[in-house]
């Protein structure tokens, strides 16, 4: 999987599974119990996250961080969010945060 499109190619995976579910599968399984579980798995693993950072345990940390991520992908295809709006949204913030350094810049010279 490559680094840079791993979230994308997860995302397209749990996309599938919404649309071909397959018996037995975790992922099917949050689908089927709707919403509710979903995000209540998403709290879960955010307090897991937490916990891990507060234990400074890098080797947990990485395992709470991906559950989280997959999680958080599973509340995206749920709820109709997809990648590229995420995308979207950070590059507009991204470009916002830009501006400001300029006019920051800007307004010491003058």
């Amino acid at each position: 999987m490559n680094d840079v499109n791993f979230l994308y190619e997860l995302y397209t995976v749990i996309q599938e599974r919404k649309g071909n579910p397959i018996e037995g599968s975790y992922t099917d399984y949050l689908f089927e119990q709707g919403l509710d579980k979903i995000l209540k798995k998403l709290g879960e693993e955010a307090s897991e996250v937490i916990i891990a950072s507060k234990n400074n345990n890098q080797e947990e940390m990485v395992g709470e961080i991906s559950d989280l991520l997959y999680h958080l992908l599973v509340l995206m295809v749920n709820q109709g969010v997809k990648i590229e709006d995420i995308a979207h949204e950070l590059e507009k913030r991204r470009m916002k945060i830009c501006n400001k350094k300029v006019v920051r810049k800007l307004d010491s010279i003058h």
